[in-house]
């Protein structure tokens, strides 16, 4: 797929996303004045982040990962050398559960497909889940061995898997959000992701 093929691609989810009146948090959206949060970076990136759904901050703007979970993410993206504009970055759900809860299941099947799509268009050689609901997820999707195993069990560690033929490598993370009180977890975090910097 050449690169122009790729923006429309995205352009098109983008395009259905912010008109789709049958999503189960369309009328949330609207009534708080939310967009939709599609993705955002580079559209030939090897790695993609793959986190649960956008929080306030995000649904107030459109962008990905741009509150206080997000500014972890950018200190350990630098601690291997990688920018924002180096990955792309995403969540499964894209648009914001009322009072910051958990992506119901039910969410999680409807936009889950808008996931796929973007998966197969970026084609990243890396999936680096955020938190158990992606890494459930896209486990599954990959139909991998490990898909009933904790995050607790699984992060840091490298899973061989493949969409639709083509081959990927999962990388489960903690979600950056779950470090910001925990001071024990960001190191874990950044420990994870010196694995991350081995792969790239």
């Amino acid at each position: 797929m050449t690169l122009d093929e790729k923006h429309q691609g995205l352009k098109e989810i983008k395009d259905e996303l912010l008109n789709l009146t049958s999503s189960p948090l369309y009328e949330y959206r609207q009534a708080n004045k939310y967009y939709p949060v599609i993705g955002e970076g580079n559209h030939e990136a090897r790695v993609m982040f793959v986190g649960e759904a956008p929080g306030k901050n995000e649904a107030l703007t459109a962008k990905p990962f741009c509150g206080a979970s997000g500014r972890i993410l950018d200190e350990l993206l630098n601690s291997i050398g990688l920018k924002r504009s180096d990955v792309y970055v995403t969540n499964i759900v894209k648009d914001r559960p009322p009072a910051n809860r958990d992506p119901s299941p039910e969410e999680i099947i409807f936009y889950g497909p808008f996931l796929d799509r973007q998966i197969e268009i970026i084609e990243p050689e890396i999936i680096a889940t955020l938190g158990r609901f992606s890494m459930k997820y896209i486990l599954d999707k990959f139909d991998s061995s490990e898909r009933l195993r904790s995050i607790g069990e699984l992060h840091g560690r490298v899973i061989p898997g493949s969409l639709k033929g083509l081959a990927m490598s999962v990388l489960p993370l903690y979600h950056p959000a779950a470090a910001i009180y925990n001071q024990a977890l960001k190191n874990t975090l950044f420990k994870d992701f010196q694995v991350l910097k081995v792969l790239t």
